[in-house]
């Protein structure tokens, strides 16, 4: 039987009466500290400052955000950690609403009115699942993939009534360390015997990180001729034909996939990338305008849709529209981190498609500028950026934005995107310029920081590599080499909580960029070497005097 006294719960209700209600029964279970929450925004300012074990949410938000909305925001952002629960609590009956919020994965979805024993049961159910499932999840977030995938591998036993969960865990932990064949012979052999749609997604998501198309297309099309409303082999088959240069059918799924769910922001963000790619104005005009729509109330708010959705309208001669769009960039966006720099580049677009040289010119001008300094843009809203400067003759403009990507985002796709882009302008020498000297300044910079290293000033190494992060953000030699300036501090001067969570999160964004670098593994194994020598468990995360020989809790 779990302990509800030691879980803390966040109740997210703009009803009183719900609130109320829940107040009463969370305090009859046994719990000891819940807080509550009127809405989304006041509910991030809680998590902002606080870790809970459980979140109890009402589908229905009197700030104009649902529940879904929120718990996409939760999970696109980063907010919550896989030990948090999810719980949505709604009185919603409406399929499509309901397909949306189970594809984003709550730990459960409970329908009203309340009964105290059900929710009780229900709450035992998932808190004790959580409980078998937390020392995994506690050893990945500090990095140690190969110690999570040894516990995996012993709850097996364990926790028989959990085996296809723990195997699910474990593949996944395999992707991140970096072991995509082990993960990858996982998936087949469940996806062989038992036809499970999420081995079969997991396969086909590894044959993708191969750069498998063929490969994962094939799988995922037979994944959703058998499964239909499983949503994420949606998203990957739209990925999958997106990157093997089929914008068009890329589009073709996602059309399918919001008739299905059509409540997802990411989906439809992403649908109308793809269809201006693809040449289809109108279809990335209705797709962007629902995304500005559906995101009115959220604090997520971004300013690229808005650019995006500008650029749509100025395709099919909409001037007005546009310009009532790149309006509303400074009047409700205007303190967002890069609203600046998209109101530049969406004015830019406005006056180049009026025929006012003299004025885009300026507004890329500046545009250029602020992309050097604070948020980035996105690396395809970048690429607009670069076309503009040098359709424009802004050589010099457009050079500087083309470095400062490389800087910021220097994976194979972004670099080959950027070549070629740069190739079809006949401007081939200056690409390989542009690449020649930003591979120098990484040179450069890894070379000081291992200079450091070798004469055993690992502090200084840690420095002057987090210098090198601060300078490319999002290149993936860079991150790879800070993480292991991290974990050499650690090897040789002892255990450090904050060290090895940045070196964790380093790993996390050079695995986003490049998932299938032999580097991953080599990282994870000396990560697990690190929490093994320094009596690291699952339990605390504090440093014992040995490692217990059973991960398993007693």
């Amino acid at each position: 039987m779990p302990r509800f006294e030691d879980i803390q719960v966040l109740v997210v209700a703009s009803d009183p009466r719900l609130r109320a209600q829940l107040r009463s029964m969370l305090s009859g279970f046994g719990f000891a500290v819940a807080h509550f929450a009127v809405s989304a925004h006041t509910a991030l300012r809680h998590l902002r400052v606080r870790h809970y074990e459980l979140i109890l949410c009402d589908f229905a938000q009197g700030d104009g955000q649902d529940g879904q909305h929120f718990l996409e925001d939760l999970r696109q952002h980063d907010i919550i950690a896989s030990d948090t629960l999810f719980v949505m609590v709604t009185a919603e009956r409406n399929y499509e609403r309901v397909v949306g919020t189970a594809e984003l994965l709550p730990d459960d979805y409970i329908l009203t009115p309340l009964s105290p024993a059900a929710l009780q049961s229900r709450l035992t159910k998932i808190i004790g699942r959580r409980e078998a499932f937390l020392p995994a999840w506690q050893l990945a977030a500090i990095g140690d993939w190969l110690g999570a995938i040894e516990y995996c591998q012993a709850a097996e036993t364990a926790y028989p009534q959990y085996l296809i969960d723990f195997h699910r865990l474990e593949a996944g932990f395999h992707i991140a360390a970096g072991l995509l064949d082990e993960a990858e012979t996982i998936y087949r052999q469940i996806a062989e015997s038992q036809r499970i749609p999420w081995a079969q997604l997991g396969l086909a998501r590894c044959l993708a990180f191969r750069k498998d198309y063929a490969g994962a297309d094939a799988l995922l099309s037979e994944l959703i001729a058998d499964s239909d409303r499983f949503m994420a082999a949606y998203d990957l088959l739209a990925r999958v034909r997106a990157e093997s240069g089929q914008a068009k059918a890329a589009c073709e799924v996602l059309h399918t996939a919001i008739q299905r769910s059509p409540y997802r922001l990411g989906r439809q963000r992403r649908l109308g990338e793809l269809a201006m790619d693809a040449g289809d104005a109108a279809a990335a005009e209705t797709a962007l305008a629902e995304v500005v729509r559906q995101s009115a109330n959220s604090s997520f708010r971004d300013p690229e849709d808005y650019v995006r959705l500008a650029q749509a309208q100025l395709a099919q001669d909409k001037i007005d529209d546009a310009r009532n769009t790149i309006g509303s960039i400074e009047h409700n966006l205007g303190n967002q981190p890069n609203a600046a720099l998209c109101k530049a580049l969406a004015n830019a677009m406005l006056h180049a498609h009026s025929g006012n040289e003299q004025e885009a010119q300026a507004e890329l001008s500046a545009a250029a500028s602020l992309a050097g300094v604070g948020a980035p843009l996105s690396p395809g809203l970048s690429r607009e950026l670069v076309k503009a400067c040098f359709d424009h003759d802004m050589r010099a403009a457009g050079s500087s934005v083309v470095t400062n990507i490389l800087r910021m985002t220097g994976d194979e796709q972004t670099v080959n995107a950027l070549r070629g882009l740069l190739q079809s302008r006949g401007l081939e020498l200056l690409s390989q310029s542009i690449e020649h000297n930003v591979q120098e300044e990484v040179r450069a910079l890894i070379r000081a920081g291992a200079e450091k290293a070798r004469i055993g000033d690992y502090p200084g190494a840690v420095e002057a590599m987090m210098d090198a992060v601060r300078q490319m953000p999002g290149h993936p030699v860079v991150l790879f080499n800070a993480a292991l300036a991290l974990l050499r501090h650690i090897e040789h001067l002892g255990w450090n909580k904050s060290l090895a969570s940045q070196a964790r999160a380093l790993i996390d964004r050079a695995r986003s960029l490049e998932p299938a670098s032999t580097r991953l593994s080599t990282l994870a194994e000396y990560m697990h070497m690190l929490t093994g020598r320094n009596g690291i468990v699952a339990d605390n995360l504090a440093p014992n005097s040995a490692r217990r020989a059973s991960p398993i809790p007693a």
